[in-house]
């Protein structure tokens, strides 16, 4: 058995940035002293001029983009999830939100499995914040052929995007025929009637490999993929809740504010449902290799199974 391709959404995000800036003129890539990290380096070596460093500054930077968006430009921002969303909270609610203009923020090395970079890094509250600001999309893809999709997908819409990448290298899950991308819109994975995961960003493989663990159990779980969490398919949520009866969510995010948040709200009004958010918990992360963070976080397949075998 051949070995499953592993590739690091933010290595997508490089690798996208640069074969759209081969077909449009007016994509701008703007990033804050990190492009080596971020992978928009890949980006500058192809289109120096097109590309703005500006330097350990991320409000200013946010504020550049705003303005480059003004002229006409598709600017593309770039640095770790803790700086892109944290730092420049209000950057982006008044400068790019409140004008609704067409800025993309391209935030890299999100969540626990940032890894040995510790807490201060590894950034669980970003979704959280995103969502509370009017008009913005956020997408948080599962892996490197969803992430190259959503970059596409971002620049070809009007208005602001928060775009989530990992930095760990997660498996290629949607290297399919039939796969098709659209803003907005869940893909079910795994049919079943016994209850539905709803997954995002590297949490969709762990979910698919804990639904088997859970059908050798003769468990037969639905599993989908939300990329999109604003604006969240409220459509297929409330489908799929009432078919299984069930929810669970799965988030390598703060159970607070992100995709169970979401999920909730859209239940709560719609189809009340039993539920249970598989996320980081009310705390801050910890250094430590990504993979044994996700075990001890029970965010792997593993611990999913064995929270959902719980709750069930």
């Amino acid at each position: 058995m051949s070995e499953v391709k592993k590739i690091a959404t933010r290595d997508s995000y490089g690798n996208a940035l640069t074969a759209l800036g081969k077909e449009h003129d007016n994509l701008v890539v703007l990033d804050a002293d990190l492009a080596a990290a971020t992978k928009t380096g890949i980006f500058k070596k192809e289109f120096p001029e097109r590309h703005i460093d500006c330097g350990i500054a991320e409000a200013n930077m946010i504020g550049i983009a705003a303005g480059l968006a003004s002229c006409g430009k598709v600017p593309f921002c770039s640095s770790f999830a803790m700086f892109a969303a944290g730092r420049t909270f209000e950057q982006i609610r008044n400068s790019v939100g409140y004008p609704h203009l067409n800025v993309k923020i391209g935030a890299t090395h999100a969540g626990i499995s940032v890894g040995e970079d510790g807490a201060t890094h590894q950034c669980n509250e970003d979704i959280a914040l995103m969502r509370t600001i009017p008009g913005m999309t956020i997408i948080n893809p599962s892996d490197d052929v969803e992430a190259k999709a959503a970059v596409q997908a971002a620049y070809e819409m009007e208005g602001p995007v928060y775009l989530r990448f990992g930095r760990l290298a997660v498996p290629v899950i949607n290297d399919t025929p039939d796969y098709k991308f659209e803003i907005g819109k869940g893909v079910v994975l795994k049919e079943g009637t016994d209850l539905t995961i709803f997954a995002t960003g590297l949490e969709v493989n762990e979910s698919l490999e804990a639904a088997k663990l859970l059908e050798a159990d003769g468990v037969n779980a639905e599993v989908i993929n939300i990329h999109t969490i604003k604006p969240i398919d409220r459509e297929l949520v409330v489908k799929s809740a009432a078919k299984t009866g069930k929810v669970v969510t799965v988030e390598e995010h703060s159970i607070i504010g992100g995709l169970g948040s979401a999920v909730a709200e859209v239940l709560s009004e719609e189809q009340p449902t039993k539920m249970l958010r598989i996320g980081v918990e009310d705390r801050f992360g910890e250094s430590g290799p990504a993979v044994k963070l996700l075990e001890k976080y029970e965010l792997d397949a593993a611990g999913i199974y064995k929270k959902v075998k719980a709750f069930i």
